[in-house]
């Protein structure tokens, strides 16, 4: 059964005659030829003809209830071709480290949502290992993490460095040099991170300058090493993003040098581009990042 010759039924019942559905910009000829055919594929009449008007049978009525039955369902799919080209396949899902869960990318999230309403973010804040596993397997559309070595299954792009910076409590005697060094840490208890690339940094900044860091405390996250300085247990070299938003703790920020850049990579599946929305929030986390950078 011939689809267009559905829609010119369609269209007849809609219009009530062969000569007003032609109006359409087919030819009344080929609607009339269209209708009969299909009237001799089913083996009764559609309409009623006569004074330029076409009324459906009994048949004809019980056929248009089918044919709208079967035409809700190819709006349907219509209208499913419709989103997924215009909003993608589902929810957006985004896996990223805590530095940036506080900050850039609800800042970004926003910006998006006002071009997008309505549509289902999905954020995951996991260790880094399962930022890159995610992505990897396609459970992630777009991943924030600090860089990793020989990853298959991804694409990866430079996204955001800074420089670290030494926490210390408000008051210490150290918070007045305009920088901080290893040596000005050799006899201070210090408040390690987990194990990572930037721990190892951190320690061989220390044994570059020929000193044996006093460790005291590990905590993973910047947050929980901050509020151990702001309690006065030690001292620790830290993420300037997420130590600034702690403002209500007694800690003082000072640059340490040597530069130790702490790295941030955006990462997507390997294997197929993003689709449109997922492009449209990197656009905006590049955005958010390269404001973060202009910034005094």
């Amino acid at each position: 059964m011939n689809p267009a010759h559905l829609d010119l039924f369609r269209a007849v019942l809609r219009y009530g005659g062969m000569t007003r559905a032609a109006a359409l910009g087919i030819g009344q000829p080929h609607v009339s030829r269209a209708i009969a055919g299909l009237e001799a594929e089913l083996g009764f009449a559609l309409f009623v003809r006569g004074h330029g008007a076409a009324l459906p049978t009994r048949e004809g009525e019980a056929f248009a209830r089918e044919v709208e039955r079967s035409s809700a369902g190819l709006d349907l799919l219509r209208e499913a071709g419709r989103r997924i080209r215009d909003f993608g396949t589902g929810p957006l899902r985004v896996a990223c480290q805590p530095s940036l869960a506080a900050g850039l990318l609800p800042r970004a999230i926003r910006a998006w949502s006002a071009d997008n309403p309505g549509i289902h973010v999905a954020v995951h804040v996991p260790g880094p290992e399962t930022i890159w596993s995610w992505t990897a397997s396609g459970q992630c559309d777009i991943g924030l993490v600090r860089p990793q070595p020989d990853r298959d299954g991804i694409v990866s792009e430079p996204f955001l460095a800074m420089d670290a910076v030494c926490a210390l409590p408000r008051g210490h005697v150290l918070a007045g040099r305009a920088t901080i060094t290893p040596a000005d840490l050799a006899d201070a208890p210090l408040i390690a991170g987990a194990r990572s690339l930037f721990q190892d940094r951190v320690e061989a900044a220390f044994a570059g300058a020929g000193i044996t860091p006093r460790i005291a405390f590990t905590a993973q996250y910047t947050a929980a090493r901050c509020a151990l300085v702001a309690e006065g247990l030690g001292i620790a070299i830290v993420d300037p993003l997420p130590a600034r938003t702690l403002a209500g703790l007694p800690i003082v920020l000072r640059p340490f040098r040597p530069r130790l850049p702490i790295e941030t990579v955006m990462i997507h599946p390997a294997g197929r581009p993003p689709g449109r929305i997922t492009e449209r929030l990197m656009e905006h986390l590049r955005a958010q990042r390269d404001a973060l950078s202009d910034a005094p």
